[in-house]
C-alpha cells in the first residue's frame, strides 16, 4: 500500500508538470475575447491556470483601473483572478467527478469583466481526469447458484463494476482467478459500459466439488493502474436446465422529473420453462451507474420498476439499469432498462446586473450602454430557451452579447425636459408551458443639456398686404418658444439671406429680433410682385446656440388701379367697317366677339360687357360675360347698312374702371354693296363738308363729261376754281371731331396719338368696285394729355386746292 501511495503522488506531480502543455488560448476578439485553459483535477489551491493578462492582450494598468473581476452563476468559485499580476489561480479543490459527473469533456466557465468602458470576456476551463478512483463494486462477495446439468457455453452475468474517472483512467478490463470450469468473457455496452459474463467451459460436478470460491478483478487504465475486487461465492445445485429469458433486450420509458414517488416506470418480464422452483423468476438490479439504484426499486417478483426518489433533470436526463432475471436453479438472463428524463418548466430565469450606469446625461447617442446582465435558467431546450423583454413605451433595447449575457443600451435620444428619469423594468420568461418569469427594475436618471431648439408656434405663417401700402407699416409677427431655461430659451428673431425676383428679401421687409414683428420696408405693387417668400431664423441664447426656421408666406392683394385693355377688334381707325353681317342672318347670328383684358387680378379683373350706344338697338345685344355680339332678331331689308356699336367693358372692382370700344358693322350680302354705301359714308357726319362737297361734284362732273363733254368740263374747273377760292377765304369756326374707331378714355388709354385716314372713292355707279388714289390730304388728330378734343393740323400755308396734284385735277 505505501508503494501505491508513492506511485500515485509520483504521478499527480507528473500530471503537475504536464498541465501546463495543454494550456491554449483562443482569442476571438479584441473587445469580447473567450480564452480557454485545460487544467487536472485535483490542483492545490493557489495553483496556476494562466496569464489572462497576456492571453487577452490587456495591460496591467488596464485591469486594475478596469476592477476587473470574475463573474460566475455557479455557487462555488474555483478560480481567482490576481489582478496585480494578471494571472487566474485555483482557489479551491476542483474534483472533476464532484463537478461533471460521467460528463466528458468536463468544463466550467465564467467571465472577466471591466469597467470604463465595459468590457467583457470568457474563459473556459477544461478540467482534465486523473486517476484517483479504483474500480469498486457494489457488494463484496458474489454468491452464485449453479446447476451441475448447466451445459457448457452457458454464461453468467457478473456484478459490474464502478468507476467514476473518466476516458483511459475509467474501468478497462475484468481479470478472473485462474480456475478449471469458467472463462471470462469482457463484453461493452452501446453507451461504452465493461461487463464481464462468466462462460462455463467444463460441466459442473457437485459430487467432486459442490463449492467453488472465485475472484473477479476490475482494472482501469491509469498509470499505475488501480483494481478492484470481488469475491464470487458459487453454489453447485441440482438439475435445473433452462435459464430464465427476457422477452425483450431492451427496455425504454420516460418519465418527467419530478415524478411522485411510486410513479410507475416499466415493468420487465423473463420466462423459464422449468416448473416448481426452478421455473421461480426473481428479478434484481445489476450495479448500476451512478445513483441510478437510489432513484427507481424493481418488485423482485412482479419485475414492476417505479420511482423510489426524487428525479432532477437538470442533474441526470437519462438513466441505464441492467436488470437480472435469475430463476431458483441460479441461472439468469439480463436486460437493459433505458430510462429518458422528460423536462419540465420548474425553474425561474435568475437576472444578475453585472454593470449599470444610474446617471446618463440626454446627449448621449442611441445605442449607449446602459447596463449589463447576465440571465441562467436551469431548464433545457424550451423550457431554458430565454426572451428579455421591457416595456415598449421605454426608449431602451435589449441586446444579447455573449451567450447568456445581455446588454440594455439606449434606443432613442433622450429629452430632459419631456422625461426626467426612467424605471426600467426587464422581464426575463423562459418558453415553458406555463412559462416563469423573472422581473427587476433599474432606476436611470437623466441630466440636462442646451438640445432644445426654438419652435415657432405655427409650421408655416401667411400673411395678406394690400398692394400700394405705406412703407414700415406692420405686416404680422412671428413667435417662437424654447423650452429650456434662462439664457438657453432667450429667441432672437432674424431673416435668412434670400433673394426675391433678384433682390435680397431685406429690400422688401424687415424683422424686430425682439419681438419677431415683420414689417413692410417698401411700398408693393401686385402686378410686379404677388407674393414674398422669405425664411425666419428663431436663434436661442445657448451655447452652441440653437436654431430653427420658418417659412413666411406674404400675399399681397389686388387693388383695382389698371382700366380693361381691349385686345380686339383694334382702334387704329384705318377701317371704315369690322365686321359683315348678311341679310340672310337668323336669330343669333355671331357677329364677333369684343376681347378685352384686365391686369388687376380676382374680381378687379372680373370683366363685363354691355352696349353703351347703337345705331338699333333692338338688332345687336352683347354678351354680358363673354363679350360676343349677336343679332337680337332677324335681319331684314330695312336694315340700315350701317351700324355702329359702342360697347363699354368695365371690371368688378370697387370702385370700377372701364374701357370703351367702337364696333363699325355693315349688314350686307356683298363687299361692293358695303362699298358703295360707305362711300359717301361720314362717319356720323364727323368728316369735313368741304371734303363731301368735292366728292359729290366730282361725281356729277364725270357723270356729266360724257354727256356735254368739253364744255362741260371747263365749266366745272372754272367752278370748283371759284369754290375753291371761296371758301379758302372763308372765316368758318373748325369744328373738332372724333374719328369712328377713338374711345375716349380721359388720357389713361391704349390708342395713339396720331391717327392717319386716307379715302376710297369708286370711278362708276355705288356698285362698282373702287380704286384707291394718292392721298391728297392727310388728317391728323393730335390728343392733348388735359383735354379729350381733336384738331384739324394743316399742312402747308397754301390750301389743298391750291396744289397742282389734286386728286380731281389728275383725274380730269
Amino acid at each position: 500500500m505505501g508503494i501505491r501511495q508513492h506511485r500515485c503522488g509520483k504521478w499527480l506531480l507528473c500530471w503537475t508538470f504536464r498541465w501546463q502543455l495543454l494550456v491554449f488560448v483562443s482569442l476571438l476578439s479584441p473587445i469580447n475575447g473567450q480564452i480557454r485553459y485545460s487544467i487536472p483535477e485535483e490542483m492545490k489551491k493557489g495553483s496556476l491556470i494562466g496569464n489572462v493578462a497576456q492571453d487577452l492582450g490587456l495591460d496591467l494598468k488596464r485591469l486594475r483601473s478596469g476592477r476587473a473581476r470574475i463573474v460566475t452563476g455557479e455557487s462555488n468559485q474555483y478560480t481567482e483572478l490576481k489582478t496585480d499580476k494578471g494571472i487566474l489561480v485555483v482557489n479551491e479543490r476542483i474534483d472533476r467527478e464532484e463537478l461533471c459527473g460521467d460528463v466528458t469533456p468536463c468544463s466550467f466557465s465564467f467571465e472577466i469583466i471591466l469597467e470604463n468602458p465595459i468590457e467583457m470576456h470568457r474563459v473556459i476551463v477544461e478540467i482534465l481526469d486523473v486517476n484517483d478512483h479504483a474500480p469498486t463494486f457494489k457488494n463484496d462477495l458474489i454468491t452464485l447458484e449453479i446447476s451441475e446439468s448447466a451445459t457448457v457455453g452457458s454464461h453468467f452475468d457478473l456484478e459490474s463494476a464502478y468507476d467514476p474517472d473518466a476516458g483511459i483512467h475509467g474501468l478497462q478490463n475484468y481479470v478472473l482467478s485462474p480456475n478449471d470450469n469458467f472463462v471470462l468473457k469482457q463484453q461493452s455496452n452501446a453507451d461504452g459500459i465493461k461487463f464481464a459474463v462468466m462462460i462455463l467451459q467444463k460441466p459442473l460436478d457437485r459430487e467432486d466439488n459442490p463449492h467453488l470460491s472465485l475472484k473477479l478483478l476490475a482494472v482501469d487504465g491509469g498509470t499505475p493502474p488501480r483494481s478492484g475486487t470481488v469475491n464470487i461465492e458459487i453454489s453447485v445445485l441440482d438439475v435445473n436446465d433452462n435459464p430464465p429469458v427476457f422477452n425483450q433486450s431492451l427496455y425504454t420509458a420516460t418519465v418527467t422529473e419530478n415524478a411522485p414517488l411510486g410513479t410507475y416506470i416499466a415493468t420487465v418480464n423473463a420466462s423459464d420453462a422449468d416448473s416448481g422452483s426452478n421455473g421461480l423468476v426473481t428479478y434484481t438490479f445489476s450495479n448500476v451507474k451512478g445513483k441510478s439504484s437510489e432513484k427507481f426499486q424493481i418488485d423482485s417478483l412482479s419485475g414492476k420498476i417505479t420511482v423510489a426518489d426524487n428525479i432532477d433533470f437538470e442533474k441526470d436526463k437519462k438513466y441505464e439499469i441492467r436488470v437480472i432475471a435469475k430463476d431458483q436453479g441460479g441461472l439468469s438472463d439480463a436486460t437493459k432498462v433505458v430510462i429518458e428524463v422528460a423536462d419540465i418548466n420548474d425553474n425561474a430565469p435568475v437576472i444578475n446586473i453585472m454593470s449599470f450606469s444610474s446617471l446618463i446625461s440626454e446627449d448621449v447617442p442611441p445605442g449607449t450602454t446602459i447596463a449589463v446582465f447576465n440571465v441562467k435558467d436551469a431548464d433545457s431546450e424550451r423550457n431554458g430557451k430565454i426572451t428579455c423583454s421591457i416595456d415598449s413605451n421605454l426608449p431602451f433595447k435589449i441586446q444579447s452579447s455573449l451567450t447568456n449575457y445581455y446588454n440594455l443600451l439606449s434606443d432613442a435620444p433622450f429629452d430632459r425636459e419631456t422625461k426626467l428619469e426612467y424605471n426600467i423594468t426587464i422581464t426575463a420568461t423562459d418558453s415553458g408551458s406555463p412559462p416563469l418569469s423573472t422581473k427587476t427594475t433599474l432606476h436611470l436618471r437623466i441630466t440636462d443639456v442646451n438640445d432644445n431648439a426654438p419652435l415657432f408656434t405655427k409650421p408655416n405663417y401667411s400673411a395678406y398686404i394690400i398692394e400700394n401700402n405705406v412703407p414700415g407699416v406692420s405686416i404680422f409677427s412671428v413667435s417662437a418658444k424654447d423650452s429650456d431655461w434662462n439664457q438657453n430659451a432667450r429667441i432672437s428673431y432674424f431673416l435668412e439671406d434670400t433673394h426675391v425676383g433678384g433682390s435680397p428679401v431685406s429690400s422688401y421687409v424687415s424683422i424686430n429680433s425682439e419681438t419677431g414683428v415683420v414689417q413692410a420696408v417698401r411700398s408693393f405693387d401686385y402686378e410686379q410682385i404677388k407674393q414674398l417668400l422669405f425664411v425666419v431664423k428663431a436663434q436661442d441664447g445657448g451655447s452652441p446656440p440653437l436654431s430653427s426656421n420658418v417659412t413666411v408666406k406674404v400675399l399681397i392683394q389686388d387693388q383695382n388701379d389698371n382700366p380693361p385693355q381691349v385686345l380686339y377688334p383694334v382702334q387704329t381707325g384705318g377701317s371704315l367697317v369690322d365686321e359683315m353681317v348678311p341679310r340672310s342672318a337668323d336669330v343669333g347670328y355671331l357677329v364677333t366677339k369684343v376681347v378685352a383684358v384686365d391686369v388687376d387680378s380676382g374680381q378687379n379683373a372680373w370683366l363685363s360687357y354691355k352696349v353703351q350706344k347703337a345705331t338699333d338697338r333692338a338688332l345687336f345685344e352683347v354678351g354680358s360675360q363673354n363679350g360676343e355680339i349677336r343679332t337680337i332678331r332677324q335681319v331684314t331689308d330695312k336694315d340700315a347698312v350701317r351700324q355702329r356699336l359702342t360697347v363699354i367693358v368695365e371690371d368688378n372692382g370697387q370702385p370700377s374702371r372701364s374701357a370703351t370700344v367702337i364696333v363699325n358693322v355693315a349688314v350686307a350680302d356683298s363687299f361692293p354693296e358695303v362699298l358703295s354705301e360707305f362711300t359717301d359714308f361720314t362717319h356720323d357726319k364727323e368728316y369735313n363738308d368741304n371734303l363731301t362737297f368735292y366728292l359729290v361734284l366730282a361725281l356729277a362732273v364725270v357723270s356729266f363729261l360724257f354727256i356735254t363733254c368739253v364744255v362741260v368740263i371747263i365749266s366745272v374747273k372754272i367752278y370748283r376754281w371759284r369754290q375753291s377760292r371761296i371758301l379758302y377765304h372763308s372765316n368758318l369756326p373748325v369744328i373738332p371731331y372724333y374719328p369712328p374707331r377713338y374711345s375716349d378714355t380721359l388720357g389713361t388709354g391704349t390708342l395713339q396719338h396720331v391717327y392717319n385716314y386716307e379715302v376710297c372713292r369708286t370711278t362708276d355707279s355705288r356698285k362698282s368696285d373702287c380704286k384707291f388714289g394718292r392721298a391728297g390730304s392727310q388728317n391728323v388728330l393730335i390728343m392733348e394729355p388735359s383735354s379729350t378734343g381733336t384738331m384739324q393740323r394743316i399742312q402747308s400755308e397754301k390750301s389743298i386746292l391750291d396744289e397742282p396734284d389734286s386728286p380731281l385735277e389728275i383725274l380730269l
